[in-house]
């Protein structure tokens, strides 16, 4: 396992309590950092989480889809922690498998809420501390399927698209003060968020995917830790592909 240099930094990791961010925060503590959890329910951590030192971990009931609740985690991590180096956006949901005809309205408002309006609130809250630091690093979850689009999921899809857009948007707009902005495409893991879809269409994401498996939250947590890294110095805007063979491009 490569090991990554992450003294003296703050990190936020939000939907940390659980999955794949909680995977996540517990790799960067490991690796030296500070680590605010900003999720929806912090009464209930994974036992990786809820086993870390607890001088290491912050956490912050927080609703990123409401601006009001991200802007107060922010005040309550900078009076407890200090500056924001690093910004983990995880906090999502998959909402139900259905056709976009029948879809319903205010589960389509909620899903884009939570997944694109929580990462443009998140990093909006976030960046004037990193541009006035002249440093930061930014990684979004979004999903494979964001670049492809899965049937009965035009939700969780057009929203993930939206964040590797704006990625890639927001990485042009910080590329002059050394803040890298990139995210990530992973295939299915095998996470709470599964609960939220019927076993049909687990086993077609499963079909779909030449591995012949789900990735597992520590594969995501290895590939995030370097773009959230010093060592990632260049890199920015990017789409960083772990599909299990599956993304076509």
């Amino acid at each position: 396992m490569n090991s990554y240099d992450f003294k003296d930094r703050v990190a936020v990791v939000t939907g940390g309590a659980n999955g794949i961010g909680a995977a996540v925060a517990a790799r960067l503590v490991e690796s030296g950092a500070r680590v605010a959890i900003w999720d929806m329910d912090v009464s209930a951590p994974e036992d990786r989480v809820a086993t870390l030192p607890a001088d290491r971990v912050l956490m912050v009931q927080t609703d990123v889809s409401d601006l009001d609740s991200v802007l107060a985690a922010q005040d309550s991590t900078a009076r407890t922690l200090g500056r924001v180096d690093v910004l983990i956006n995880s906090a999502g949901i998959a909402g139900p498998a259905a056709p976009l005809a029948e879809y319903p309205v205010e589960i389509w408002r909620k899903v884009q809420a939570v997944n694109v309006d929580g990462t443009f609130h998140t990093c909006r809250a976030v960046i004037p501390g990193m541009v006035a630091g002249n440093y930061g690093r930014i990684v979004n979850i979004a999903s494979i399927a964001g670049k492809e689009g899965n049937p009965n999921a035009s939700a969780y899809s057009a929203s993930k698209a939206a964040v590797i857009a704006m990625t890639k948007s927001l990485g042009k707009e910080l590329a002059q003060h050394d803040i890298a902005v990139n995210c990530i495409t992973p295939a299915t893991a095998q996470t709470r968020i599964l609960e939220q879809v019927s076993q049909e269409f687990i086993d077609y994401m499963m079909s779909k995917i030449p591995r012949g498996r789900f990735v597992t939250v520590e594969e995501v947590a290895n590939m995030v830790l370097w773009m959230a890294s010093a060592e990632n110095s260049f890199t920015t805007g990017a789409a960083f592909d772990l599909s299990g063979g599956r993304a076509t491009y």
